[in-house]
Formats: C-alpha cells, sequence, structure tokens
C-alpha cells in the first residue's frame, strides 16, 4: 500500500508539467547491424539517457516506481524476443528501497529476422514508456525508430561497439554457482525468511540478490549477508506472500562483490524453494555438549581408532603384522623408532588433509571427508600405486638401494626400514579417507568451521587414533614375543598379503574406470597390464642381473611410456572430468532393485509437493561404508517393498566426484562426507529424518514408516 500511494503522490505531483512534455529523458533505437541476411539475429537496444540525478527503474522498480516498457512494431517476418537487462543499482529514497538506472542505459532486445524476408530496408519501431524520478516522478513516453536493411552481406552498424559493451553488463547464468533456497523457520503470517545458499565464484566480501517480479509475492528490498558456513555463502531474504501459496521457486540477479576487489559478478539464478532448514537429529552425546574442544578431540581420538578396524585399511594392518614379525628380532630401541616412524607418517599425511581442507575453504569451496579420492586422477594414480604395492608383495619385483621410480613407488610399503614405516603411514591415511567411522562425523563438522589452527589440532588428532595401536605395541617388545619366530613363512605370509592389496586395487578400479565412459574399463585396466608388465621385466632382467640389464631397462621404459601416451592420455584422457551418473532418467540397479531418480533439490521439491515420501541416499562408489550400507538396509526386498507400499520416491546423489550442491547438503546435516540418508515426509512443512552412517534394515523401514504417516 506504502508502493501504491507513493506512486499515486509522485504522479499527481508531475501532473501540471504533462506527461510527455515532461519527461527529460532521451529515448534512441539502435540496432547492432546496419545490414543483416535473412535468418540471422539482431541485438536492438533501446537506449536512455537521462538527466543528471534522475533515475528511471529496471524489470522489477521495488518498492516503488514502474518498469520501462517496450510495445514493438514490427514489419512482417520480424520478431521481438524478451527485454535484456542490466544489473541495477539501488536507490533509496526515505527509507523505500528501489532498482533501476542513472546516466544512461541500453536495454537489449533479440529480433529473429525470417529465413525467407526479401532483401530491402525494414523500419523498426518501438513505443516506450518509462518514469524518471529525482524529486519529483515523470511519467515520459515516446516511439523510437531504426532501419534495418536485409541483404546478402551482414555489415555492423555504428552502434555495434557500443551494443556490445552493453552485453557484457547482462548478468551471466548462475548455474554453476549450484544456489539453493530454503525456508528458513515455518510460515508464521504472510512474512517468512527464505535462505539463499551458493557456491561463490572465489571469495566474497559481500553479496546482494535483486529479485525478479513474483507472482503473488514480494521479496524485500533489504537482505543480510551471513556468515559463510563451509564454503557457501549465504544470504537472508524475506518474502511476503500475497496470494494463497507461498511460491517454490525464486528467480533474479545474484551480485558478488569479490573479496580481493576488481568489479561486481552478475549471475541469473532460479533455485526451487525447499523445505524448511532444520538441525538433524544428534545422538545424547552430541546434545550434551560434547561441540566444547575437548569433547570434539576425544571423539576425534576415538574416530581414529576405530578407522584401524574399517575395511579400506585392512590391507596396510596386514603389511604392518609382517613388519612387526620382522621387528620382532631387531633391538627395542630400534623396534620403537619404526613405531614413530609409522606414526610419523600417518600425522604427515593429516597435516596435508588438513592444510588441504582449509585451503579449499579459504578458496570458497566445501572442504569434506575424502577430498584425496574425489580427483579423478588421485583416483587413476592411487589405483596404479596400490596395483604396484601388490605386485611387490607378489615378488614381481624387489626394492633395492639403487631402485628407481617402479621400486619406489610399488615397494615402499614391504620395505621393512623407516621408508617402509613411513610409507605405511601415508597409505593407511589414504586407504582411511572413503571410509566414514563413528564419531568422525561429529568431529571433522567441527573442524570444517574452525580457524585453521584448530582444523589442524582435530585432524593431528584424528591421526594420533589411529596410530595409536601400532605406535603402542612398538614400544612394547614383549608383545612382539609373542609373535611367531621369523623363517620362510614370512615369505609365504607376503605373498599371501598381496591377495587383499590386490582386492583393494580391483576395487580402486571398480569405482574409477567406470567414470570414463564405456571405454573406462578397457582403456585403464589395459593400461594396469602394461604397468604390471613393465614391473616384470624390471625385476626379472634387471634387479635380478642378466647381461641386458641395459636393453630390458629401456623396454621398461618405452612400454611405460607407450601406456601412458597412448592408453592413458590418448584414449583414456584421464586428466578430463569424468562422466559420472547421468543427468536423469533411472538408476537402477537390476530389474528388481529400487528405482533410483537422480537427486537434485527440484526432484525433492516435486515429490513433496505430490505428496510422497522421499528416501535420499547420498553415496559414493569409493566409499565402502555407503556400499555395505546399500547391501544390507536400502537394496534389500523389504525395503523394496516398503517403498513401493508407501510410494516413496528413491533419490541418489553421486558424490564420487566433488559436487557443491551435494556437499551442501552434507554441510547442512553435519556430515563431513557420505553417507548420508534422508527421509523426507509426506508433509512438505516437516523437516527430513536424518539416519546415521551406518544403517541397519529396522532403522531404515522405522523412517520410511514415519514419513508416511
Amino acid at each position: 500500500m506504502k508502493r501504491v500511494l507513493l506512486l499515486l503522490a509522485a504522479l499527481l505531483a508531475s501532473r501540471p508539467a504533462g506527461a510527455a512534455s515532461g519527461a527529460q529523458t532521451e529515448a534512441r533505437l539502435l540496432l547492432a547491424q546496419e545490414t543483416a541476411r535473412p535468418g540471422q539475429t539482431v541485438t536492438a537496444a533501446i537506449a536512455l539517457r537521462m538527466p543528471p540525478q534522475t533515475h528511471t527503474y529496471w524489470r522489477n522498480p521495488g518498492e516503488s516506481g514502474l518498469a520501462t516498457a517496450a510495445q514493438w512494431t514490427l514489419p512482417r517476418g520480424v520478431t521481438a524476443g524478451d527485454l535484456q537487462w542490466p544489473v541495477p543499482e539501488r536507490f533509496d529514497f526515505g527509507g523505500i528501497i528501489t532498482y533501476g538506472y542513472h546516466g544512461e542505459v541500453l536495454l537489449l532486445a533479440p529480433l529473429q529476422l525470417a529465413a525467407d524476408l526479401p532483401p530491402g530496408p525494414l523500419e523498426i519501431a518501438a513505443r516506450i514508456s518509462w518514469l524518471e524520478c529525482k524529486e519529483l516522478c515523470v511519467p515520459g513516453k515516446t516511439v523510437v525508430r531504426a532501419t534495418l536493411t536485409v541483404g546478402a552481406a551482414p555489415k555492423p552498424s555504428a552502434d555495434a561497439a557500443l551494443i556490445a559493451a552493453a552485453e557484457k553488463k547482462l548478468p551471466t547464468d548462475g548455474s554453476p554457482l549450484a544456489a539453493t533456497a530454503q525456508w528458513e523457520t515455518p510460515p508464521a503470517g504472510e512474512s517468512r525468511p527464505l535462505l539463499l545458499e551458493w557456491k561463490p565464484d572465489g571469495p566474497v566480501a559481500s553479496a546482494d540478490f535483486f529479485p525478479y517480479p513474483g507472482d503473488g509475492f514480494d521479496v524485500a528490498a533489504t537482505n543480510a549477508n551471513l556468515p559463510v558456513v563451509a564454503g557457501l555463502a549465504r544470504l537472508r531474504l524475506h518474502l511476503t506472500r500475497s496470494g494463497p501459496n507461498w511460491p517454490a521457486r525464486i528467480a533474479g540477479v545474484l551480485v558478488e562483490q569479490p573479496a580481493g576487489g576488481g568489479g561486481p559478478r552478475a549471475y541469473e539464478i532460479t533455485p526451487v524453494i525447499s523445505g524448511t532448514v532444520s538441525a538433524p537429529a544428534q545422538s545424547p552425546a552430541v546434545q550434551s555438549g560434547s561441540r566444547s574442544l575437548p569433547g570434539v578431540l576425544v571423539f576425534a581420538f576415538l574416530a581414529g581408532l576405530i578407522l584401524n578396524v574399517m575395511p579400506c585399511v585392512l590391507p596396510v594392518i596386514a603389511l604392518k603384522v609382517l613388519s612387526f614379525v620382522s621387528q620382532s628380532k631387531e633391538s627395542p630401541r630400534r623396534v620403537r623408532a619404526l613405531g614413530l616412524v609409522y606414526g610419523l607418517g600417518v600425522l604427515a599425511s593429516f597435516a596435508a588433509l588438513a592444510a588441504l581442507a582449509v585451503g579449499v575453504q579459504k578458496a570458497g569451496g566445501l572442504a569434506t571427508w575424502g577430498m584425496p579420492l574425489s580427483n579423478q586422477v588421485a583416483r587413476v594414480v592411487m589405483t596404479v600405486l596400490i596395483t604396484l604395492v601388490a605386485l611387490n608383495l607378489f615378488g614381481l619385483f624387489e626394492v633395492t638401494l639403487s631402485g628407481r621410480v617402479m621400486g619406489a613407488a610399488g615397494g615402499l610399503a614391504g620395505r621393512e626400514g623407516y621408508p617402509g614405516a613411513f610409507f605405511n603411514g601415508i597409505l593407511a591415511t589414504v586407504l582411511a579417507t572413503p571410509c566414514t567411522a563413528p564419531f568422525l562425523g561429529t568431529a571433522l563438522a567441527f573442524a570444517f568451521t574452525q580457524p585453521p589452527a584448530l582444523t589442524l589440532l582435530v585432524f593431528l588428532t584424528i591421526g594420533l587414533g589411529l596410530a595409536a595401536p601400532f605406535v603402542v605395541l612398538c614400544w612394547q617388545p614383549a608383545w612382539l614375543k609373542l609373535l611367531p619366530k621369523p623363517g620362510v613363512w614370512m615369505e609365504r605370509f607376503k605373498t599371501a598379503m598381496g591377495f587383499p592389496m590386490l582386492a583393494t586395487a580391483v576395487w580402486m578400479f571398480w569405482f574409477t574406470a567406470p567414470e570414463y565412459g564405456d571405454g573406462g574399463v578397457l582403456w585403464l585396466g589395459l593400461f594396469l597390464v602394461v604397468v604390471a608388465a613393465a614391473a616384470w621385466i624390471w625385476g626379472e632382467f634387471v634387479q635380478r642381473g642378466g647381461r641386458r640389464r641395459g636393453l630390458a631397462g629401456a623396454v621398461t621404459l618405452a612400454l611405460l611410456a607407450f601406456g601412458y601416451a597412448t592408453l592413458l592420455e590418448g584414449q583414456l584422457d584421464w586428466r578430463a572430468k569424468p562422466k559420472g551418473l547421468a543427468a536423469s532418467g533411472s538408476l537402477q540397479e537390476s530389474a528388481d532393485g529400487i528405482d533410483w531418480k537422480p537427486w537434485s533439490p527440484e526432484a525433492v521439491a516435486q515429490a513433496r509437493a505430490d505428496g510422497r515420501p522421499v528416501l535420499v541416499d547420498f553415496t559414493a562408489k569409493n566409499c565402502l561404508t555407503c556400499q555395505l550400507n546399500k547391501r544390507t538396509s536400502l537394496e534389500v526386498p523389504r525395503t523394496r517393498e516398503k517403498l513401493k507400499a508407501i510410494r516413496a520416491v528413491a533419490l541418489l546423489g553421486d558424490f564420487s566426484d566433488e559436487d557443491p550442491r551435494i556437499a551442501g547438503e552434507l554441510r547442512r546435516y553435519d556430515r563431513p562426507g557420505v553417507p548420508l540418508v534422508l527421509v523426507y515426509p509426506r508433509g512438505a512443512g516437516q523437516p527430513p529424518i536424518v539416519l546415521p552412517p551406518l544403517l541397519t534394515q529396522g532403522l531404515v523401514l522405522d523412517a520410511l514408516e514415519k514419513a508416511a504417516e
């Protein structure tokens, strides 16, 4: 009502001057082409030049004002598209916020020429109306004209450069920001706060949002910048409902002001509005104050201890058993030193993970547990490295002091000295990242929101927990005497330990190769065969002697060079972004499996708008806990039957590769990584049920039963 009264008063006050004669804004029609071919699109520009201290209005004028409008008069065969608006400014008139322009502005519109237009001149005309405001507001209108010639040879106009500069001021597509919108509170009256989150394009000092006009709702002109959380920039908007329903989508222009200076960045976004933000259900231990630093450190140490028995780390545990047997014959002092070096390798790796997390956060990204294996290049390297470790354990080649790249990369884990102990610590850490242990989520959720020093402290505490059992055992030489005495059986045991390491390589290969498309399995598999052949030639003909060592070494290098250039680079294109999951369609694994659909905030909102429960599984192929949950609690007959009985929608979010939208969901529910399983009730206003990381069939069925009520 205030907006209407203010506009009416302004128009009445300006009436003596006359609607047309009182306006002082100069309007022109510009064309980017002087001559254009039939079928071509020509950019037209409505140029408004305003007097000093005067402004006109954007497509959404704000709390007062009228948007500039154009009514085209076009010859047959020419059609005009919608006006394209540059980013507006904010104007504050006694607390009334409006959006518009001062000085000169160009509003662009595409003109599409029919393919059968005959050559010759065409008159393009538009009736322009606007409202210009200074102390008073004066409406203006005029007809602007320009001539376009249709011909065989296109020719830019004298205004082409001016129009090209105006095109650079238009907002760009904001899809890469993965913006999401979520109600911050349940409805209370006709006004409601909305939380807008997105992954910024670099560090942001501040941000602003200019909403497009809404149908049945208004967005307040004032919004609040909230602190960045886990790399997600946030704005709080306030919506007022004037229609019967709350909107399902919001659209507008998001403007970022970079933290390092430079011009603003403007993006057009249209996020779907999802349900109310809610805190996830937490265990009593967490609720009772474990978010204090001492409590978090206790959880971090326990999480590290538990990681020792997770399936990801079992191959390294087997190697440590072998090394303990070997160390039992050595002096206690050396045994203790080897244990400390192993612990140092673990701590160095966790310090590197902490540095990576801090760097990602500072760059505006989202740090998560398992980041080392979320990069496809790292996954390929680890697959090759673990394959080499397995081949070394099988005795295909050995590590010697003169060994070069092949020996250093593949056999460090089999060495009994300090390098082997240190490398075992690194390998244990890397293989632990796909696993999510109890207490790990609480510790890392705290770490990812703290200053760098506290982030490092939490990560090192997890590392202490992972390293502690082996370090303590090394400092108790009497316990080592309980192990069998060294002998021939150790060689057999070493060979046997190659099989779990080879299984780890197969597991890495399983979730790495298919991401590269149909040829990924073939080309990465062939490269591993080439690497194995090179390792055998190196071990058999170079390390074990012979008169043709030089030739064997050359063949080894030639094989590796051929495999890398032809298979990895040429066929696999291994450094390119993998294809990942399909963007649409079913992700059903088998004929009787769950009919999974790709997750998106829009898919959740649509299913809830249809009154259907929703099961969301945020997972990853490199997450063993995720695969265990799927086999024991999700992809099982009773869960499938329940989903069908309640007509639930099943959505799958694949986090095998970095996805900022999924990372934002993990952050929202205090998870440092996958798995995260959510069950949304039928009621659109109810928060989701957050299931624990390790599922049971009973937990899933109970949550689905509650969601169907």
